[in-house]
């Protein structure tokens, strides 16, 4: 979210908004999709299980490397960077001088030992957290709100090619699929309800994305945008046209919480997913065990090998597209044409809509790919 502005800088607002509207009805869909395949399974299976079961050997490997890839590469950049944001706070409080290593270890786990403790612990921490974090967004609406101005939202791209260079960060701004069959199995396979937990889960960020677009775009112009060097720049930049110093903190606090909650969803996603990849139960030695291959390698990366999930970070998109929208497709595509197809809940728009969702992966894709051969401006 903090980065979506960075990223859309120098398409305006009507532009950036069209874009995670789209978005948001890619991901929505697929969202879906992920249910009318959930509901021909156990209520246990992930993404390993559907996969072997639609697609076969190569569908089942082609998912675990996905999520395996995308999951540990989020893990290693949660643990680094929340790591070093809770070493320099428990430095500043305690006047200690400890290591970022340090804090990357005890947000290891702690996080950790929340997931391995089990679905509810992790919802109820979540809650709270997420709570914090509406009232702490509020409190920067009503701070910032009166420095916005109407002729900035109005001011239209400056380069048409930017519009490409935001979508792979719009895109992964909506990359909740991973978790879905953690929540299937928390919540049971009342499609009826999971369907209303898909659409309003995935309509809140929206919300508060276009707020947060109509607030940061509309403070500055385009041009001002594109010349904010980075997040800090970015936050520099409102702290001094507010003249306030409390929205550097309150956009701070923000961010320390959005890194949790993403943390906590991601690491359980991935927790579940290895859950049932290894067969484990929900025995205490079993959890243990699971937690352990879910959170030392990626432990490991952000201590001993930093730039190797910042690199991997730069295929993020590549590896959210496979998960949350190609292989839910073709998945889905197989189910309705097979044999054995089974009557139930199926999601409207047909093989089109299949088409229509497919294309956009390709089109996402092809948006990473022209950055990284430096075709197009690698922003946010």
């Amino acid at each position: 979210m903090l980065a979506l502005p960075i990223a859309s800088a120098g398409l305006g607002f009507t532009t950036a908004l069209s874009l995670i509207i789209a978005t948001w009805v890619l991901m929505t869909y697929t969202a879906l999709l992920m249910l009318e395949l959930h509901q021909h399974a156990d209520r246990d299976a992930t993404l390993n299980t559907l996969a072997k079961s639609w697609l076969g050997k190569r569908g089942q490997y082609v998912a675990n490397f996905s999520v395996m890839f995308l999951f540990y590469a989020l893990c290693a950049a949660y643990i680094a960077g929340g790591g070093a944001q809770l070493q320099e706070k428990i430095n500043n409080a305690f006047n200690f001088d400890i290591a970022p290593q340090i804090g990357s270890i005890i947000l290891a786990i702690v996080i950790g030992t929340v997931v391995t403790m089990g679905t509810s612990k992790v919802d109820k921490l979540n809650r709270v957290l997420f709570s914090i974090k509406i009232v702490v967004l509020a409190s920067l609406f009503y701070m910032l709100t009166p420095y916005v101005h109407g002729q900035h939202l109005l001011e239209m791209p400056i380069e048409q090619g930017l519009i490409l260079s935001a979508i792979p960060v719009i895109f992964t701004s909506f990359g909740f699929h991973g978790s879905i069959p953690s929540i299937v199995k928390y919540v049971g396979l009342d499609i009826k309800t999971l369907r209303r937990v898909m659409i309003t889960g995935a309509a809140l960020p929206l919300v508060i994305y276009i707020f947060w677009q109509l607030i940061s775009q509309g403070m500055m112009s385009q041009a001002e945008l594109l010349k904010s060097t980075g997040l800090p720049g970015f936050v520099a930049s409102m702290a001094n046209i507010a003249n306030n110093s409390a929205v550097a903190t309150a956009v701070n606090l923000f961010a320390d919480l959005a890194l949790a909650t993403s943390f906590l969803g991601v690491s359980l996603g991935l927790f579940d997913f290895f859950a049932d990849a290894f067969k484990k139960g929900d025995g205490s030695r079993d959890r243990i065990k699971t937690a352990l291959i879910t959170f030392i390698p990626p432990l490991g990366f952000a201590l001993f090998y930093p730039q190797g999930f910042i690199m991997a970070l730069g295929y993020a998109a590549i590896a959210l597209v496979v998960l949350a929208v190609f292989l839910p497709v073709t998945m889905v595509y197989k189910q309705r044409n097979s044999n054995n197809n089974r009557k139930g809940y199926t999601v409207r728009g047909g093989n089109i809509g299949l088409m229509v969702a497919g294309l956009c992966g390709v089109l996402i894709i092809s948006a990473q790919g022209l950055q990284m051969a430096g075709l197009i401006p690698a922003i946010g």
